[in-house]
């Protein structure tokens, strides 16, 4: 499964739109517009999956750069989530810091 990234999406952009770009490439099973939690307006990023690594792969090199709904997309490998750092309100990371 090839988790992928897709980034400065037009807020116009649907997941019907980016389902069919990647769909060019192969089989996609799932598209998700992130969209902010309190307005439900899209954020501008969305990931798409798909189910064979290769045909990702080919989804990333044909699609990076291209244009969608007059946006150049910007696409690779989406990265592991990975631990999220807590930030205080000056940018400083609280549990290196001891302070909670």
């Amino acid at each position: 499964m090839k988790n992928i990234f897709v980034g400065n999406l037009s807020f116009n952009s649907t997941e019907d739109s980016v389902r069919s770009m990647f769909e060019s490439y192969g089989a996609v099973e799932r598209v998700n517009i992130v969209t902010d939690r309190d307005t439900g307006r899209a954020r501008g990023f969305a990931f798409v999956e798909m189910s064979v690594d290769s045909e990702g792969d080919s989804a990333i090199n044909g699609i990076n750069g291209r244009d969608l709904d007059g946006r150049t997309l910007t696409v690779n490998e989406a990265r592991p989530k990975g631990e999220r750092g807590y930030r205080d309100s000056n940018g400083g990371d609280r549990r290196r810091n001891n302070r909670w």
